[in-house]
């Protein structure tokens, strides 16, 4: 709620109405449908704005939202050197610095002392000197080598400004098609439709074709079949009864007579 008697009054669009009694700029608010908004509290007078508050504030939160998804926080990150470091592995953390530098994060370089080699911490220090000189087109040293315990630091704050986070794809969604990415189908063959196989149906089950009356087996006659087996039956029998000996049954049931039955 308003409490001072006079506000300097701005319209919807933006004109300047002059200084009015707080009175009149309600009503004048009032009859053209707007709401009386102060938005400088602090200026003398305080200045109002006749607008829509509703969507004065879903406007500001919409801002807001967007500002912080393109916004990055600042990370402090950290590299360690030793006196007796490498000219490789230097070379490597001097890359290592210019990239967290370009990125806009500030670096922490600190160089540890092991044993005896804290006797001789200027070595550190000119390692530290060193290594800011080279990364200088890409930070700026906000705190010289300081010694703290066995650890000598310094601090580089970054010349660039922080690159906003990449979108995240949601999972699950999977990647649009480029739009050179289409196969040509193959001549006699339907976009979209694989060509089925020799004897298989679209739906993926082989279907066999009935075979024809010619290509059909003939059936062989039962009857023949077992004319020869009775021929063969029978010349087996006749061929025992010749060579069977006396006294012994034929092998069709009959016995042979004795040798005296022939005289009688």
């Amino acid at each position: 709620m308003i409490r001072v008697p006079a506000v300097r009054v701005v319209d919807e669009e933006g004109a300047q109405l002059g200084v009015l009694p707080t009175l009149e700029a309600l009503r004048l608010a009032q009859e053209r449908g707007y709401d009386l908004v102060e938005v400088a509290p602090m200026a003398v007078p305080p200045v109002v704005r006749l607008l829509d508050y509703g969507q004065y504030k879903y406007d500001a939160a919409k801002k807001e939202k967007e500002a912080r998804r393109h916004q990055r926080s600042v990370e402090f990150k950290e590299i360690r050197l030793k006196p007796k470091i490498g000219q490789g592995d230097f070379d490597t953390k001097v890359r290592r610095a210019i990239q967290f530098l370009e990125d806009g994060d500030r670096v922490k370089v600190a160089c540890q002392f092991r044993g005896r080699e804290l006797t001789h911490a200027n070595l550190g220090r000119d390692l530290l000197t060193k290594f800011a000189e080279l990364i200088k087109d890409h930070g700026a040293v906000e705190r010289q080598p300081l010694l703290e315990g066995k650890s000598m630091s310094i601090v580089i704050a970054s010349t660039h400004k922080p690159k906003p986070q990449a979108p995240v794809a949601p999972e699950g969604r999977p990647a649009a098609a480029e739009p050179g990415g289409h196969e040509t189908p193959a001549a006699g063959e339907t976009p979209g439709h694989e060509t089925p196989a020799g004897g298989e149906t679209p739906g993926g089950e082989t279907h066999k074709s009935a075979p024809s009356p010619e290509t059909q087996p003939k059936p062989q006659p039962v009857a023949a079949s077992a004319a020869t087996n009775t021929k063969t039956s029978a010349t087996r029998a006749s061929s025992g009864d010749a060579t069977a000996p006396a006294g012994t049954e034929s092998p069709a049931g009959g016995s042979s007579p004795e040798p005296g039955s022939a005289g009688e």
